[in-house]
């Protein structure tokens, strides 16, 4: 009688449990998706390392506004909240965020690296076994060096303590003995028999991964070398996606986005407008040609952030950090990049893009193209308000850092895609919060 009374009691509790389940999983999904566009605004799944404050700073930041946006949507949407529950969630993301942080640490440390052979022996084989050597994603246990047939030799290799295979050795025994789980081809030049390819092929046909140097570093590094690259590699390689869709989805993108941001941004735009003129004699905007899709210049219009004729005798000169042209408000709507928003009406005009490599002027393009293999590759998509190498790359006013933008601006033009897009736009935010690439 008991056991029925007790089989009764469960019975008529548990469905009470069910109704709530589509309430409880809305929450946990509002939750979740708040708090993961929290971090990545903020800085959180960026490459690179900040200091242990920052990163506290940053997520207190990231969960006092998502718990006060996570609360916002579940009254919207009719979810009954509770602050108590709310807090205490946030109390239980916090530890955690510091147990999975702590434990992924502990856990890179303690974990046996990739075994990686080197193919080469030259400079880029060199500058690929020096950033594997170094701690971060991207380390490999470098077990040693083949050297190619006739290939050079970097200088550096001989003080680095390198191991470097004889060239009579076998890339497959190599393999087999030392347990190497790739194989990367740093070699300029590859014609002539000096890389054995049957050697390799007979290490592909294994399951072993063989990169060559490019790419390498569009997978690892998520740029696109120049010094050794080869007009063959972008031909044969895959991505350039230019078709009809993804024309037409990044167009409306480009016009629902900028029209949303113009609406946002507008009190901010007109404090500029305000204050540019207070600051300093001389127009609110400052027009300037630059370089579009397939090389057409367009005008590009930004706020004046300079002294007027700053650049009186027509030469045109790099931007430079804390550079003396720069007027007081100038120098702050530069480093929040508030003196950009007004291409956003180039964005609806079509000229440009939310995303994209950045617009350069004419006389700059000229030298570059003379000197930086492939640089038209960037005219073949619209420039962008920012970029992938705004993102990825810090300021840069010489030409070295124009080769280097270049690498990262390649990547975007072969990687191309709306989910790129999104993600840049994001790290955009934190770039822009944080100041990063000051």
């Amino acid at each position: 009688m008991l056991a029925t009374s007790t089989l009764a009691v469960k019975s008529a509790r548990v469905p009470e449990i069910f109704p709530q389940l589509p309430l409880t999983l809305a929450s946990a999904a509002i939750f979740a998706l708040v708090m993961a566009a929290m971090y990545a605004l903020v800085g959180l799944y960026r490459p690179g390392t900040i200091s242990l404050a920052a990163t506290v700073g940053r997520i207190t930041l990231a969960m006092g506004a998502g718990g006060f946006l996570t609360n916002l949507a579940m009254r919207a949407v009719g979810v009954p909240e509770s602050l108590a529950t709310l807090i205490l969630t946030l109390v239980y993301l916090g530890i955690g965020l510091l147990l999975i942080r702590t434990g992924g640490n502990v856990m890179r440390r303690v974990s046996p690296l990739a075994r990686v052979l080197i193919v080469g022996t030259g400079p880029e084989a060199y500058e690929i076994a020096r950033e594997l050597s170094c701690q971060g994603e991207m380390s490999r246990d470098v077990v040693g060096l083949f050297p190619s047939c006739g290939g050079p030799s970097a200088p550096e290799l001989s003080g680095s303590g390198l191991h470097v295979f004889p060239e009579n050795a076998s890339i497959p025994d190599l393999v087999s003995l030392h347990g190497i789980q790739e194989v990367i081809v740093a070699v300029r030049e590859q014609r002539g028999g000096g890389v054995p390819m049957d050697q390799l092929l007979a290490c592909r046909i294994k399951g072993v991964p063989v990169l060559d140097f490019a790419g390498f570093c569009e997978k690892t590094k998520r740029q696109v070398p120049i010094d050794s690259l080869k007009g063959s590699w972008l031909v044969y390689g895959h991505g350039f996606v230019q078709g009809s869709v993804r024309t037409f989805v990044k167009r409306l993108f480009d016009i629902v986005s900028s029209i949303v941001l113009l609406m946002l941004l507008s009190p901010i735009m007109i404090a500029t407008m305000i204050a540019v003129p207070l600051d300093s004699r001389g127009p609110i905007f400052y027009r300037q040609r630059r370089t579009g899709l397939g090389g057409v210049e367009f005008t590009c219009l930004k706020f004046r952030s300079m002294f007027v004729d700053s650049e009186k005798d027509g030469v045109a000169r790099w931007a430079v950090r804390n550079d003396p042209r720069t007027t007081r408000v100038g120098a702050f709507i530069r480093k929040t990049r508030i003196d950009e928003l007004p291409q956003l009406f180039s964005v609806l005009k079509g000229e440009m893009s939310l995303v994209g490599p950045r617009p350069e002027r004419p006389s700059f393009v000229a030298q570059l193209k003379d000197q930086i293999p492939f640089y038209d590759i960037r005219h073949s998509v619209k420039p962008g308000v920012t970029g992938w190498a705004q993102v990825r790359y810090h300021y840069g006013a010489t030409f070295e850092d124009a080769r280097r933008k270049h690498q990262f601006d390649l990547y975007y033009v072969k990687n191309n895609s709306l989910l790129l897009d999104i993600l840049i736009l994001i790290e955009t935010v934190s770039v822009v919060m944080f100041r990063e690439g000051q």
